[in-house]
């Protein structure tokens, strides 16, 4: 009925942009939405449930228990100090290794635990140094997209991709993993030119760095050890769920109850550490997109594009690049991955085209385009706020003249790296 894709259409564009406002919680926003396509009979009851991506869920809910549990054994701070320690007090090279320490942590782990694990170190070893943490925290978001990018745990938009796309862990690490270190060494290497003469500091403040304890962050190495053991038993099995033919869901959920289990940590607390608001506005969001994807706006949108591009896969992906990326800098890229991902099976049908290069290309715009400006990610948002608290404001416009110049460098490498080996 015409009416309702009215109603789901001007719902969506209405959730959407009160997300942006950001004057109402996304979380509320969505699941409001998602009540009011049931309620004025757009969805029934079960197809709302069939929309919702039950491996996305999954695979968020296991790894936050995990982390969790994990960051008690301090286990983080201990890397992060031990880093700054490999510097010798240098502050430039100390905001390199620092960045080294967030990509590497971000591609396991989701950005926003990442960045809420090493930002406080980064505010200590910056007080022993008496430099100013801004370039630091500046280098850990970008960081933090940056390697959140490589692997299909890394970013919410790689889960969503590859749970609607059937890509497993290592299909994201061959494909992306090469242009992501390239674009990483690029991006530090200006990171160093931008704020090289603003991370002076004395030899006595080198010493100060030098003499903090490493050893003294670690908090239980009993709890450190196990859960140690278990990350790497849950990172082999993403090396390989596909040839075991389980999902990245399966493999979370099934690492957070053993690391439950042999470390007998209480439920209740452990799922204190799981971020509910984030997992219910995600089931909003599906639900959502379900309405647009049943009333057939998807299916218009996807014919459409198909005309403007002529199911040219080259333009189609530039395309998608480009405007991913530009549009993840301003607006929250989950709900815009959402709306686009069926989008993109829809041209596959309609155009009759290869849609592999399409998965990679909104990858790249979608991740590496939260770096652009201060609210273009989540880690991004934390980050100043906790900058704020410590006296160190980011301000909008002066963030994003540092980053945005950054992430477009880190769009075209994407974008030449896409033209030679995809399309």
């Amino acid at each position: 009925m015409e009416w309702q894709i009215w109603f789901a259409g001007i719902l969506f564009l209405i959730v959407y942009a009160f997300i942006i406002s950001e004057k109402i919680h996304r979380t509320i926003l969505a699941l409001s939405g998602a009540a009011l396509l049931i309620l004025v009979g757009v969805l029934n009851q079960h197809e709302a449930v069939s929309y919702i991506d039950f491996n996305t869920i999954g695979l968020l809910f296991g790894m936050m228990v995990i982390v969790g549990i994990t960051r008690k054994s301090g286990v983080f701070e201990y890397v992060a100090i031990r880093a700054a320690h490999s510097t010798g007090g240098d502050p430039v090279k100390t905001m390199i290794a620092l960045s080294i320490v967030t990509a590497v942590a971000s591609a396991f782990l989701d950005n926003v635990t990442t960045v809420l694990l090493v930002v406080p170190v980064t505010i200590s070893i910056c007080k022993a140094l008496e430099v100013n943490p801004v370039p630091m925290f500046v280098a850990e978001i970008l960081s933090s997209n940056i390697g959140g990018t490589a692997t299909l745990i890394g970013d919410p938009p790689n889960i969503m991709i590859g749970s609607a796309t059937g890509l497993g862990f290592m299909d994201f690490v061959i494909n992306l993993a090469p242009v992501i270190i390239v674009i990483y060494i690029v991006t530090v290497f200006l990171l160093k030119l931008i704020y090289k003469k603003r991370l002076q500091t004395t030899e006595e403040n080198k010493a100060r760095l030098m003499a903090m304890d490493a050893g003294s962050a670690i908090k239980d190495r009993t709890l450190l050890k196990k859960s140690l053991a278990v990350i790497g038993i849950v990172i082999l099995g993403f090396v390989s769920h596909q040839y075991l033919h389980l999902e990245s869901a399966t493999i979370a959920i099934a690492g957070a109850a053993l690391l439950m289990l042999i470390t007998r940590e209480d439920p209740e607390e452990a799922l204190h550490a799981v971020e509910w608001a984030t997992l219910f506005f995600f089931v909003g969001l599906f639900i959502l997109v379900g309405g647009l994807e049943k009333v057939g706006i998807i299916e218009g949108m996807a014919r459409e594009a198909v005309k403007i591009t002529q199911g040219n896969v080259t333009l189609t992906a530039m395309l998608i690049l480009w405007f991913s990326a530009i549009a993840s800098a301003f607006i929250d890229n989950i709900p815009f991955v959402a709306t686009f991902i069926p989008l993109i099976q829809e041209m596959g049908q309609i155009g009759h085209m290869n849609i592999a290069p399409l998965w990679w290309a909104l990858s790249l715009g979608a991740c590496l385009g939260g770096n652009g400006t201060i609210i273009g990610a989540s880690a991004n948002v934390i980050v100043s706020g906790i900058a704020a608290r410590e006296g160190h404001p980011m301000p909008f416009i002066k963030y994003m003249k540092i980053a945005f110049p950054l992430m477009l460098v880190s769009i075209v490498i994407s974008m030449v790296y896409l033209l030679l080996f995809f399309v």
